[in-house]
């Protein structure tokens, strides 16, 4: 029998396990958009316990999520700060602009992470011809960085020097558990600084849908009508939230063993003379001489291993909960063959 491929696209295409389909079927539910889905309930309010928060709000996707706590947190004609790779400006599509009237703001850095002297380059004296400063965006862990995780010091500085200046500050923490357990710091702590989060369910936790915005109790009953506007009131939902829970209790602690994976691959690929971004989780990403990452793609396919070229010379392996220490033991194999 053929095996399957080793697939190191994304950690986002896991499937349901056994116990995680078994507590989806079994799954009590009700109508979410009137707050009686009590699966859902019991999730938010988990959420809002594990980041310290005073409410959690489930919403169909990271993008939703994100797109929802800017359009809270600012007004058309603001500008928004971010790292200039972050996936908010990179990979939602423009809405920040299109949804919210939000004008970038950029940080070129090395590994994604900005100082609070960065942000205070953009801070000017009341002009009517610059855009007045709404929101500071960091990402935690960093995608296109390489997965890195924020120096803590480093944010809480961010979060304060924002602050100060009467400026909120939101995380996209899309793979903030990746951070916590690389860290060793529970998410609570890691958040501590910022006003709002959003966290996916769907990637290295292993859950089909989902992501949750957490924050203050009132940002959170704003942020229920932004999230009804772009049509993410969901009904008998809690099958989804179940899910979740599952995810919560069984696949926060395993992030380690996707990280030790990780490492792996970039024992080898160093061994190859590649050049390898610094791993902290699970995302490695490795630069070639030659612009010819979307060759090496496809001869990494007919070995039975899939991964995406991010540029003509980087590709990006992200391992996850689906691949085990043989599938990346198999993966390091044909990348020494593909890459020799």
């Amino acid at each position: 029998m053929e095996k399957k491929p080793v697939d190191l696209r994304s950690d986002t295409v896991t499937k349901p396990t056994p116990g995680m389909r078994k507590a989806m079927a079994e799954a009590e539910v009700g109508d979410d958009v009137m707050g009686e889905d009590p699966t859902i309930n019991r999730l938010q309010a988990r959420a809002a316990e594990l980041f310290g928060r005073e409410a959690a709000l489930y919403v169909p996707s990271g993008t939703m999520g994100n797109q929802t706590c800017i359009k809270v947190h600012t007004r058309p004609g603001q500008a928004i700060i971010g790292e200039a790779d972050c996936h908010i400006f990179g990979h939602e599509c423009g809405m920040y602009a299109q949804f919210s009237g939000a004008v970038p703001l950029m940080i070129n850095t090395q590994r994604g992470f900005f100082s609070a002297q960065e942000v205070a380059a953009f801070i000017t004296p009341p002009d009517v011809h610059v855009a007045p400063i709404g929101l500071v965006l960091v990402e935690n862990t960093h995608n296109m960085k390489g997965g890195g995780v924020y120096p803590q010091a480093q944010l809480d500085e961010v979060a304060q020097f924002a602050h100060s200046k009467g400026i909120s500050v939101h995380m996209d923490g899309a793979r903030v558990f990746n951070a916590s357990v690389a860290s060793g710091r529970p998410v609570s702590k890691i958040t501590q600084g910022v006003d709002s989060i959003m966290f996916c369910f769907s990637k290295g936790l292993g859950a089909p849908v989902g992501s949750m915005i957490v924050g203050k109790r009132d940002f959170i009953e704003e942020a229920r009508a932004v999230r009804k506007k772009l049509g993410g009131g969901m009904r008998q939902a809690g099958i989804l939230a179940a899910a979740c829970l599952y995810a919560l209790d069984h696949h926060v602690e395993r992030l380690a063993d996707d990280h030790a994976h990780a490492k792996l691959l970039e024992k080898t690929l160093q061994g190859l003379g590649m050049t390898v971004d610094p791993v902290e989780t699970n995302i490695v990403f490795f630069t070639m001489q030659q612009p010819n990452a979307e060759e090496v793609v496809n001869k990494l396919q007919g070995e039975g291993v899939l991964c995406f070229a991010i540029t003509p010379r980087r590709i990006r392996l992200v391992t996850h909960l689906d691949v085990g220490r043989e599938d990346v033991l198999r993966a390091c194999e044909a990348l020494k063959r593909v890459l020799r």
